[in-house]
């Protein structure tokens, strides 16, 4: 009890460790050719502190509050700017680099204030900013980018606590990552093969500085994605010394580096492991996950004309089985039927080198990305017999990737051009019996394919009439020799249109138009039958998406902005099940395969509705993101007869707040609504019969009755509070956060299992041929507390 008290004195007492002493090195330079600019007004964002960049373009700010800031620079010819958040302490200086666009026109009228919620010409609707403190702070996230994303519009979550990233009604598999520029296939640990989703983030949040969110509006330069784009952009390592931080989370413990590598280098690395399995031993769930991951930047300045950087991102995760439970009940019983054991790893390495004109600049991207996925499952986990196995599945994914871009400033005009290849080897070794129209379906194959993808693209943007009217048009083409109609580059023809007026210092219009294009993945290019590959044969094409959408966006001052948005997809030659007569846009959030089966590229879909947002980003500590989306999300059932999707969520409601206090304490909150998910119900005749359930160990869908049922809504409140010690030599973070603070019980899909008899055998009817089972609601939520610790010094 006594050090019990200590401690609650330490965290209650104001110390005087929140001095204004902490300091801030940086550079500004111009964002065209990188040239360093001197004599630049710096000023940390809603404050009084001030400097002049030297003849160097470099500043240092000093006697700062510690905490989260923006610092804010002008000079006369250049548009002011923003920084991105970064902290501040003092224990360590922190340095940031701020770029200047060049003002072309004299502005008359219109005063342009730099703001923290950024919009550009090729992408004015749909593109959210955010920044690294509202990462670190938001409530029930955990650090973790894929789930602070959801608190945002369009994004869709779910209670099952996964991070598929679905988004305005498409579908999990539709989004594409990128971290400082770099391609990463996977961001989520135990991912789900053909989609994006899996429970915890790969990503470490020490590396970010902050996200660009794309819920449509895509670059030129971003090809490969129906519905998303998120790109990550990453810190540099520190110039000046060596700086660890140790961090304790909620289901990992993680250790971070950085530091200089000479006079032009820098580094940052970080480890993370978790402690999932013994937690989830103690309290006896049925699955015992493990997840190891590692990633790296290391960034030389050439000089100031050329950079290189080399990034790195890994993942080792176990999925085993807990067969140590005794006396299972009914929930423990149904979830170790299903899963089967699964070990995954992959990794993504890259090289970015970007070289500075007078002019502007081009990049290379060189990297390459391995997934090694494999799962085995036994019939009602008897190992015994090598007859009980029911699944057996081994596979690869590799892409070696290539892309080259140009960026040039002529004439006001803004010039984006380049091209990309990939050379991509996918291996798939399957071993399963499936049930198909009353009769099994040997599935039994080995793939090695080798593709080659290929892409142009190009964008032009210019800003005209003393910059009320930003224009920005773009091209892409993309192809690969997988078949003859994915060879043909101009059926992949892809425009892009993109406009926004300022009405007033305050009001703007938005508009963006386009066409994109998918491929599809590989589970699907590389499924076999007879030693077939029954797609290639099937002519499979890309899937296509046409998207609309108009916006109005009103800034009553640089830290606030009010947003709504109306948005139109409509989807054309996605692919379409042979067996399970439904399109595969239905399938992807849950763990395992998605793909791998017989499709024609023939079924089309729509999703529409609109979008709402509130914004702050006040210097004095208070945040605010309130979103609501009306979405509806709707797929052909093969007979041109539109049906909803899995994702017409119809209702999102997002309210996320915190709040910086005295001596370094933080609260925060946020309360979500998601509409209730449409779903499918069991074929219990199907599944009852003895032959169909053994070789899958557990029930049918009636895709006959594809989402003809709904969930009731669900909400949750989380809740965070974060204390802060800035000390001279170290700074010492810890935070509780409470997930689902009411405990609230989510609808979820009915348990089905087979009925035992007195001595724990299974019940059989029609001689010997069904087994009786039992149904059993379900629900999930938990109040879920957690603990975590940052120490950095």
């Amino acid at each position: 009890m006594k050090k019990i008290r200590i401690l609650l004195l330490i965290l209650i007492l104001p110390f005087p460790i929140f001095a204004q002493n902490a300091s801030l090195k940086g550079k500004v330079v111009d964002a065209v050719n990188n040239e360093p600019l001197p004599f630049v007004n710096v000023l940390v964002a809603g404050t009084s502190l001030g400097t002049v960049t030297d003849v160097n373009g470099n500043f240092l700010l000093t006697g700062l509050a510690p905490g989260f800031v923006r610092v804010e620079a002008s000079f006369v010819g250049y548009k002011q700017a923003i920084s991105s958040e970064v902290e501040v302490s003092r224990a360590n200086t922190n340095y940031i680099e701020i770029a200047l666009e060049k003002q072309l026109e004299e502005l008359e009228e219109i005063t342009v204030t730099a703001s923290p919620f950024r919009k550009t010409v090729e992408s004015p609707v749909s593109l959210r900013t955010i920044g690294i403190g509202e990462i670190e702070k938001s409530p029930g996230a955990n650090r973790d980018i894929s789930k602070v994303i959801q608190s945002f519009p369009g994004v869709q979550s779910t209670p099952a606590f996964r991070n598929d990233v679905i988004i305005r009604g498409g579908g999990p598999s539709e989004s594409r990552f990128y971290l400082d520029g770099v391609e990463v296939p996977f961001i989520n640990h135990f991912a789900t093969q053909g989609a994006s989703g899996g429970p915890v983030g790969i990503i470490n949040a020490d590396f970010l500085r902050e996200v660009n969110y794309y819920a449509g509006a895509f670059p030129a330069n971003r090809g490969n994605a129906l519905s998303g784009i998120l790109e990550f952009n990453q810190i540099d390592g520190n110039k000046d010394k060596l700086k660890f931080q140790g961090t304790l989370g909620a289901s990992e413990i993680a250790g971070t580096m950085e530091g200089p590598l000479g006079e032009k280098t820098t580094f940052v690395v970080s480890v993370r492991r978790s402690y999932l399995k013994f937690l989830f031993s103690l309290i006896e769930l049925p699955f015992l996950p493990t997840f190891n991951d590692m990633q790296f930047k290391v960034k030389t300045r050439i000089n100031k004309r050329n950079e290189l950087t080399f990034i790195g991102l890994g993942a080792i995760d176990v999925f085993d089985l807990n067969m140590g439970i005794e006396d299972p009940d009914e929930q423990q019983k149904y979830i170790l039927s299903q899963i089967p054991v699964n070990e995954q790893w992959n990794y993504t390495i890259g090289g970015i080198y970007k070289h500075f004109s007078n002019n502007g600049y081009h990049t290379f991207v060189a990297s390459r990305s391995h997934l090694n996925n494999g799962a085995y499952k036994y019939f009602d986990n008897d190992d015994s017999s090598e007859e009980n196995k029911i699944l057996d599945y081994s596979s690869e994914e590799i892409e070696n990737k290539l892309r080259l871009e140009n960026t040039f400033n002529i004439d006001g005009f803004k010039l984006n051009v380049g091209g990309n290849v990939d050379f991509v080897t996918y291996k798939n070794a399957t071993e399963q019996q499936r049930f198909y129209d009353d009769k099994i379906l040997y599935v039994n194959y080995r793939t090695d394919l080798n593709l080659i993808k290929w892409g142009i693209f190009g964008q032009i943007s210019k800003n005209i009439f003393n910059e009320r009217l930003a224009l920005s048009f773009g091209l892409r083409a993309d192809a690969n020799n997988y078949s003859k109609s994915m060879n043909n580059m101009f059926q992949q023809f892809s425009p892009r249109f993109s406009a926004s007026y300022r009405l007033t210092n305050k009001w703007s219009l938005n508009f963006n138009t386009g066409k994109y294009y998918q491929m599809t993945s590989y589970t699907t290019l590389g499924y076999k039958q007879d030693e077939v590959l029954v797609n290639k044969v099937n002519d499979l094409k890309y899937i296509s998406v046409n998207h609309l959408i108009g916006g109005i966006e009103y800034r009553p001052s640089s830290t606030v902005q009010f947003t709504g948005e109306a948005f139109w997809k409509g989807y054309s030659k996605y692919p379409f099940s042979v067996k399970d007569n439904i399109s595969l846009a239905n399938k992807g959030a849950d763990f395992g395969v998605i793909g791998d089966e017989e499709v024609i590229s023939g079924s089309n879909g729509r999703a529409y509705g609109s979008e709402f947002q509130v914004r702050m980003n006040s210097p004095k500590g208070f945040n605010l993101n309130l979103s609501y989306t009306l979405v509806r999300s709707e797929f052909d059932d093969g007979n041109n007869n539109y049906i909803v999707s899995s994702w017409d969520s119809r209702h999102l409601l997002n309210i996320t707040t915190t709040k910086d206090l005295k001596n370094g304490w933080r609260v925060g909150g946020r309360w979500r609504l998601v509409g209730g998910l449409p779903y499918t119900s069991w074929d219990l005749e199907q599944s009852s019969l003895v032959e169909a359930w053994n070789v899958r160990g557990g029930p049918y869908l009636d895709y006959s009755q594809l989402n003809a049922q709904r969930f009731a809504p669900f909400h949750n409140l989380d809740l965070r509070i974060d204390k802060s010690f800035y000390l001279e030599k170290l700074t010492a973070k810890f935070y509780i956060d409470i997930q689902n603070l009411y405990n609230f019980q989510a609808e979820q899909q009915d348990i089905v299992v087979r009925a035992e008899d007195v001595n724990g055998n299974f019940i059989l009817t029609d001689n010997g041929t069904r087994y009786v089972l039992n149904t059993i609601g379900n629900t999930i939520g938990n109040v879920l507390p957690t603990i975590g610790i940052i120490i950095e010094f």
